[in-house]
């Protein structure tokens, strides 16, 4: 029993950090007003590397040796740590999930950002396309505020595009 406590101690612990990843990944970022799409799809990346990460970690042997022998001392612990391990699978494949859609995207952005406001705008009725593909295929970046995000960041991109043209002209 004291090896079982020891154990769930370490469980508890390592559920407060996941808690803690979770909690943070879920907080609003804070960005400059004039950032570009690209920073979407970076964010997404990041994300994505991270949980990917923490599954790793999780379904690394040393982990799973642990729960084995917490589940043959039927501990209480694991109703917890079960469903934080299905709340970091459905984060990580959310994040890669993204990331798929978002490349989509990652042609479109280079011109955007280096192109004249005429060549730009050559671009838009196809990344619009692509956008409205994403928010009808995706299973997660459909929602309002991803696309806001998007949107904006697109916005952004192509008002800084302009203002560089202007200054150069």
């Amino acid at each position: 029993t004291q090896v079982t406590e020891k154990l769930e101690e370490a469980v508890m612990i390592w559920i407060k950090q996941i808690k803690q990843v979770l909690v943070e990944s879920e907080q609003m970022r804070r960005e400059a007003d004039d950032i570009g799409p690209s920073a979407e799809l970076d964010h997404w990346k990041s994300r994505m590397s991270s949980f990917n990460s923490l599954l790793d970690e999780i379904k690394s042997s040393r982990v799973k040796k642990i729960i084995s022998i917490l589940q043959a001392a039927r501990s209480k612990t694991l109703k917890q740590w079960k469903e934080l391990d299905g709340n970091i699978t459905i984060a990580a494949n959310e994040a890669k999930d993204n990331v798929k859609y978002l490349y989509t995207l990652d042609k479109f952005f280079g011109p955007l950002a280096k192109a004249s406001p005429v060549t730009m705008m050559e671009q838009v009725p196809s990344l619009m396309n692509t956008v409205g593909m994403i928010y009808c295929t995706s299973p997660y970046y459909n929602t309002s505020e991803c696309m806001t995000s998007l949107l904006l960041k697109i916005t952004n991109q192509m008002i800084n595009t302009c203002k560089t043209y202007l200054c150069e002209g």
